[in-house]
């Protein structure tokens, strides 16, 4: 398995970021993940989710935003989104001739959503949400989901029951009403971070093994 550090310009703007290639040798395919809002790339959740796509075949690169490079406040939309673009573009020079899947955990994952919304990214076949974060903390709404109608390719959605930033009897119906593109998979018990309860916890499946397992075969059905 080839793990490797390298840089990227993020915008002209903002200069450089950092990003991690981690590709095991049978890779079919590559996913650019993004950080949490207050976490960076190199947070455990963010490791552990490389780690455990890589034992299903999928090479990750992670990167950060510039506000989590720099230290400095939270970059603009349009500076994430194109952040976005440009770690799509340097993963497809990292990883050549890998299909390209994109996404990341909770704000990774919806700055990658709104840039997909914007206009497609180039080579990008999928997106995957690690806890998509549809509302804020204990105020229920979809006016984050809004802009998910105009994503043209397939998503998979990789939410916990106990997630208090996606309530589930709001978020199904969001991915029913995006119809053979969406694809929710609820993670029983997990909360955002995926901790999980593991007494009710139905399955005895690891909660991040199980998102591996979901997303290798959910992409290995795309075309």
């Amino acid at each position: 398995m080839e793990t490797s550090e390298r840089k990227f310009l993020a915008t002209p703007e903002k200069g450089e970021v950092s990003a991690l290639l981690v590709r095991p040798r049978d890779a079919s395919h590559v996913l650019v993940l993004g950080h949490g809002a207050s976490t960076n790339m190199r947070h455990a959740n963010l490791q552990t989710i490389a780690e455990r796509m890589a034992d299903v075949g999928i090479a990750t690169f992670r990167y950060n935003f510039p506000y989590m490079e720099h230290g400095k406040g939270r970059d603009s939309q349009a500076v994430c989104t194109q952040t976005v673009r440009s770690a799509v573009a340097a993963a497809s020079e990292a990883a050549p001739g890998l299909p390209i899947l994109a996404g990341g955990h909770s704000f990774g994952g919806r700055m990658t959503s709104m840039a997909a919304s914007e206009s497609p990214l180039d080579g990008v076949i999928g997106l995957v949400f690690f806890a998509f974060p549809l509302h804020q903390p204990g105020k229920p709404d979809t006016q984050r989901a809004e802009h998910l109608g105009a994503v043209r390719v397939p998503m998979l959605f990789l939410s916990g029951t106990r997630d208090e930033l996606a309530a589930m009897n709001l978020l199904g119906p969001v991915c029913e009403k995006l119809g053979s593109l969406a694809t929710l998979h609820p993670l029983d018990t997990a909360d955002h971070g995926f901790k999980t309860l593991k007494r009710s916890r139905k399955s005895e499946e690891d909660v991040f093994v199980e998102m591996g397992r979901v997303a290798r075969e959910w992409a290995s059905g795309l075309g």
